[in-house]
C-alpha cells in the first residue's frame, strides 16, 4: 500500500440494520413483505460501456435483475406487488465498488475496533459503494466482519478480502500477522495456513522503495513469488500484487500473477508496457487518490466543505484535518513528490485504458468520498465519464473475479444498484447525488444510518 494520510478517518456512525424502505417517508417494508422492485422510466447507465438509455424499467425479485425494457412488466402471485419507484429525470448506475480499501480500525494498537471498522463501512454504503475489496488488514479484524456482512448482520457493502499480505521477510508490508516466504518448497507450509483462511485473492508485495522519499528494502523473488501465485491458482484464488514501476509491473506479470494493486507511479509507461496491458489484459487498480491527498489537503481543505464529506466525516474530524494535519502535510517532502507524479500515474491510466487495458477503481483508503474522488481524478485524467463508470463498476467485478454475476445491471446478475438525481456523464462528481442505494434488492435507508448528516 502507498503512506496513507492521516485523513482516511472512519466515518462516525452506529451500526444498524437494513431497513425496506421507499424514499419520501414511506413506511419501512417488513422482509417477509418484501416483493420486489420496478424502477421506471429512468435513464440506464448499465456499467457495461454501452450508451445510456432513457425511458427504461428495471425489475428486481429478491437479490437478482430479472426484467429490464420498456414496461409496463407483468404481475405474478411470486411477487404480486412489487415496489414501484419513478425513475423520470433520474439515472441508474451498477452500485460502485473500491477493490482497494484498508478498512479503518483493523490496525490499532489496542487490537482491532470493530466500531470504527463497522462506521467505515456505512459511509461507503451511503455514498453508493456496494462492494470493496479489503487490500490488506487484521485478518481476525476483516474476515470477521466479512462474515457477519455475508450473513447479514451488519450494514454493509459486499466485503471482499485478502487477510494477510504475502513478502518476503522485511519486505514491504512485512509485519506482524503477514505471511512472510524465502524460499520453495519450504514457503508451501505458509501458504496452506494462508489458504485456510478462505481469502478472495491474495495479495503479494513487490517493491523493493528506494523511489520518492521511501528507503531500500527487502524484494521478493520474482521466482518464488511465481511458484506462490500458482499454487493459490491452483486452490481457486485470484492474486494481485503491489507495485509502482514498470518493470516490476512486468515481473509479476511474466511471474503469472493475476493483477495489479497500483498504476505506475514512479514514471511514464513505455508505449511496450501500454500494448502489454491491453493484450494481456490484466488488471490495474487506479489508487490515484491516496498520493493526490496530501496536496488536496494543503492547498484546498475547502473540498472537506463539499455535502458528501460533511455527510460522513465528523466535524471534529474535518477541524482537526483543516489544522494539525494540514501543517503536518505541508511540511512533508513526500507531499510535494506526490503532487509532481500524481499527473504521470494519471496519464498511465489514460493511455492504458485508450488501448483497451483494463483499469480498475481502488482509492487506497477507508471512506466513501475518496472512492468518489478517485472517479473524478479518473475524468480530470482525461479517462471518459462512461469509461470511468465501468472502471467503478464492470472492471471491479472482472478484477475479483465476479464479473458473472455483478458489476452491471444485465438481467441475472445480483441487483446492486444506484440512483441518482443528476448525470454523471454531463459531470462524474454526480455519482455522488444519490437517491437511493439498493444492495442485493434491497433498499438500503440511508436515513436510518447515524451520521453526521442524519444528526
Amino acid at each position: 500500500m502507498l503512506p496513507r494520510p492521516a485523513w482516511i478517518v472512519a466515518v462516525l456512525v452506529l451500526a444498524t440494520s437494513v431497513i425496506h424502505a421507499m424514499p419520501g417517508g414511506a413506511e419501512p417494508v417488513p422482509q417477509d413483505e418484501y416483493n420486489g422492485i420496478i424502477i421506471e422510466n429512468v435513464t440506464l447507465i448499465d456499467g457495461t460501456g454501452r450508451p445510456p438509455v432513457a425511458g427504461i424499467s428495471v425489475m428486481v425479485r429478491g437479490d437478482r435483475i430479472v426484467q429490464i425494457g420498456r414496461g409496463p412488466f407483468a404481475m405474478t402471485m411470486e411477487y404480486p406487488g412489487p415496489r414501484t419507484i419513478d425513475g423520470s429525470g433520474k439515472y441508474l448506475i451498477p452500485g460502485l465498488w473500491d477493490v482497494h480499501v484498508h478498512l479503518s480500525g483493523g490496525r490499532g494498537r489496542g487490537g482491532p475496533d470493530f466500531d470504527a471498522g463497522i462506521r467505515a463501512l456505512h459511509g461507503f454504503v451511503y455514498s453508493g459503494i456496494t462492494s470493496i475489496f479489503d487490500a490488506g488488514n487484521s485478518p481476525d479484524f476483516i474476515l470477521s466482519l466479512r462474515q457477519r456482512e455475508r450473513e447479514g448482520e451488519i450494514v454493509s457493502p459486499r466485503i471482499f478480502a485478502t487477510g494477510p499480505l504475502v513478502t518476503t521477510p522485511g519486505g514491504h508490508g512485512g509485519g506482524r500477522g503477514m505471511t512472510l516466504i524465502d524460499s520453495w518448497p519450504e514457503a508451501i507450509e505458509a501458504l496452506d495456513a494462508h489458504i485456510e483462511l478462505q481469502p478472495d485473492m491474495v495479495k503479494f508485495t513487490f517493491d523493493e522503495h528506494g523511489w520518492g522519499t521511501r528507503p531500500l528494502i527487502p524484494l521478493l523473488d520474482p521466482d518464488l513469488m511465481g511458484r506462490a501465485g500458482r499454487y493459490f491458482n491452483e486452490h481457486g484464488i485470484r492474486t494481485t500484487v503491489h507495485i509502482s514501476h514498470e518493470y516490476r509491473a512486468i515481473q509479476a506479470i511474466e511471474a503469472g500473477i493475476d493483477t495489479l494493486a497500483h498504476p505506475i507511479i514512479q514514471g511514464p509507461v513505455s508505449d511496450d508496457f501500454v500494448q502489454l496491458m491491453a493484450s494481456k489484459k490484466v488488471p490495474m487498480v487506479s489508487t490515484l487518490t491516496i498520493g493526490e491527498g496530501y496536496s488536496r489537503l494543503v492547498e484546498h481543505p475547502e473540498f472537506l466543505d463539499q455535502p458528501l464529506y460533511r455527510a460522513v466525516y465528523d466535524a471534529d474530524a474535518i477541524e482537526r484535518l483543516k489544522t494539525t494535519v494540514r501543517d503536518q502535510y505541508a511540511a512533508r517532502a513526500w507531499t510535494t513528490w506526490m503532487k509532481v507524479m500524481t499527473p504521470v500515474a494519471q496519464e498511465n491510466l489514460r493511455k492504458i485504458v485508450a488501448a483497451g487495458g483494463v483499469i480498475v477503481l481502488g482509492s487506497d483508503q477507508s471512506a466513501g468520498p475518496q472512492t468518489h474522488r478517485e472517479l473524478e481524478l479518473m475524468v480530470e485524467g482525461g479517462i471518459p465519464a462512461l469509461e470511468a463508470i465501468r472502471i467503478g463498476t464492470l472492471n471491479a467485478a472482472i478484477f475479483m473475479g465476479r464479473e458473472r454475476d455483478m458489476g452491471s445491471i444485465e438481467v441475472g446478475k445480483l441487483a446492486d444498484m444506484v440512483l441518482l438525481a443528476a448525470d454523471p456523464l454531463a459531470d462524474i462528481s454526480n455519482a455522488a447525488s444519490i437517491e437511493i442505494v439498493i444492495k442485493g434488492g434491497r433498499i438500503i435507508d440511508r436515513a436510518a444510518l447515524d451520521l453526521p448528516v442524519n444528526r
